[in-house]
């Protein structure tokens, strides 16, 4: 059987989107004010896969610097409009697996955020008070509230402007089982308000020097319809999940999951699935990009991670068998050099290598459920997705 790899690249937009003045987002552009602000990147193999061939097709006509375009990119590259209504992981991913998402989740306002009557349920299901209760960065409310988690076993409980109830501890005083066992109960008290996602985020430190660990999950709400991943593996195509792609699709059409926490681990188990699965899809997510340089503004760290994204490709593209596909692709921008540290509602890169097939323009793609159709093509599935136009 053949394989199929894609991966998100966890928030790497390209150019704001139509809509961005709903979001509050005019003027966000992740990587070409990224690679901008740090005086270029150093990205051959994204160049000549046709990356910096992308920015031409958008109205905007921005470039990404060091990334100029090429004449005869090895792939074909596009973008793709979201048609679902946020900017959040959740929305993004389930586009990407042929759904859309209109309404949107529920967001909570940034004070006093959650409603009285979910904190109480909450507060007498798990026996603990919660703390926090408002819209926050991760690491900021750390800072601000660590102590006393620590000092009265409170849970600090916040969220952002994406769909989340997010939920800190420190991991010696709720181990992350017990926080994960937390979790199931808010995730079930959220579900009568279509909250995107309940998120754990355990994390260690003394003394106001917290940091967070690696022992994140996420848990979903459930999927309307069957995604890409359901129909695959309803029709014997495995489905090799990587980082929280289980989490995102609430453990759907998972064959085989390996959670990894960050670019690193991920790229390698990627490596590994390739060369030692028969076939399938190889799902994975890039956390790195979106978790530890967009939310946190940090343009030099997020081209760094870029950079050392290429050079990952640079060893995986000559491993790859003919009639087998890598597709890449973010679900939102976040861009570090924006306002604020919320996602930012954009346009995202499709790139398209299939090894000796000639590179060229998928042009502007609607809807991000066009991947979703053309796995369903790649594998020649007899169910297809209700939406979504093939580029293969």
């Amino acid at each position: 059987m053949k394989k199929a790899v894609l991966i998100v690249m966890d928030s790497v937009g390209i150019g704001q989107a139509p809509d961005a003045a709903e979001y509050d987002d005019v003027g966000a552009s992740t990587l070409p004010h990224l690679s901008a602000a740090v005086g270029g990147l150093k990205a051959p193999v994204f160049q000549s896969l046709g990356l910096g061939n992308i920015p031409g097709l958008l109205p905007q006509q921005e470039s990404i610097a060091g990334v100029p375009p090429t004449d005869a990119p090895l792939a074909r590259v596009g973008a793709m409009r979201e048609v679902s209504q946020g900017k959040d992981t959740i929305t993004g991913h389930w586009e990407i697996g042929g759904l859309v998402t209109r309404p949107g989740f529920h967001v909570f306002p940034a004070e006093n955020s959650f409603p009285p009557e979910l904190l109480a349920a909450f507060e007498r299901e798990t026996g603990r008070k919660a703390i926090g209760n408002k819209a926050a960065s991760g690491t900021a409310i750390l800072d601000e509230l660590g102590d006393e988690m620590v000092r009265t076993g409170a849970l600090i409980c916040y969220t952002s402007a994406d769909s989340v109830f997010q939920i800190a501890a420190h991991e010696e005083v709720v181990p992350v089982e017990e926080l994960y066992r937390i979790c199931g109960i808010a995730r079930r008290l959220c579900d009568p308000l279509k909250v995107g996602r309940v998120i754990a985020r355990p994390f260690l430190g003394a003394d106001g020097a917290y940091k967070r660990t690696e022992n994140r999950r996420d848990f979903a709400y459930q999927p309307p319809e069957p995604t890409i991943l359901e129909r695959l593996t309803a029709e014997g195509v495995p489905v090799w999940a990587v980082g929280k792609i289980e989490d995102i699709y609430a453990h759907r059409g998972v064959t085989e999951s390996n959670h990894t926490g960050n670019n690193r681990t991920s790229a390698a188990q990627v490596d590994a699935w390739y060369e030692g699965k028969d076939g399938g899809l190889i799902f994975a997510n890039f956390i790195d990009f979106d978790m530890l340089y967009g939310h946190r503004r940090d343009a030099e760290g997020y081209a760094k991670s870029i950079e050392w994204m290429d050079g990952w490709l640079a060893g995986f593209l000559p491993k790859m068998k003919e009639g087998d596909v890598l597709i890449l692709t973010a679900d939102h921008g976040n861009d570090p050099t924006f306002k604020g540290s919320d996602h930012t509602r954009e346009y995202v890169p499709l790139v398209v290598y299939e090894k000796g097939r000639p590179g060229g323009s998928l042009g502007i793609r609607e809807g991000f459920h066009d991947i979703a159709m053309s796995l369903a093509e790649f594998f020649g599935l007899k169910d297809r997705p209700p939406r979504g136009v093939s580029f293969l």
